[in-house]
């Protein structure tokens, strides 16, 4: 089981950069563009489209959002296989390497007004999500297992099993898990 993660980690890498390189070529856009418009240094997009680094959570949510979608919208055009069936087989995984979120695209087609996902977020953890990785879409968070703190803007909002928060906003969010026990949630997104 642990080898087949690497394998589809190392598969997903090559996958994000492929992607990253063909939305880069397609606007015609130089590394030193696609730093200015995401924010991201030019030696990390470099190492990323190598494939010789997996990108955070965060810098994936800020090239994603350069090239003007949200971090679900960019995977799904490095990942999709065109069939109307997901299988758990071909649901792609990706492990963000500073923090160890993990997650896997349950259900995402370009032709469906809604995408699932599910998270596994390690303890001890936060990621702050720029409001870029949301853009106009609408999200459902609903906690599966655990706990997690979610913050918008200045409220605060501590999720626990089977809570569930909808988020609809143009602010940065974070998601903290305080506690020494991983969180599972599932995220539907409607386009």
């Amino acid at each position: 089981m642990q080898e087949e993660r690497v394998d589809d980690e190392q598969h997903t890498r090559g996958e994000i950069a492929r992607q990253l390189r063909k939305e880069r070529e397609a606007r015609n856009w130089s590394l030193s563009a696609l730093s200015s418009h995401s924010g991201v240094s030019k030696g990390t997009i470099s190492k990323i489209e190598r494939g010789e680094a997996s990108p955070t959570a965060v810098v994936l949510s800020r090239l994603a959002a350069a090239f003007g979608f949200t971090l679900a919208g960019f995977l799904l055009k490095a990942e999709d296989s065109g069939d109307p069936v997901s299988r758990r087989a071909n649901q792609p995984e990706w492990k963000d390497p500073e923090t160890g979120y993990r997650r896997r695209q349950i259900f995402i087609k370009a032709d469906h007004p809604i995408d699932l996902t599910a998270i596994e977020f390690p303890p001890n953890q936060k990621i702050i999500f720029p409001a870029a990785a949301f853009g106009a879409r609408r999200h459902l968070i609903w906690v599966q297992i655990g706990e997690i703190v979610i913050q918008i803007g200045a409220n605060s909002h501590r999720l626990k099993a089977g809570d569930s928060i909808g988020i609809n906003v143009l602010t940065d969010v974070s998601f903290e898990n305080d506690r020494d026990a991983p969180c599972f949630y599932l995220v539907a997104t409607a386009k």
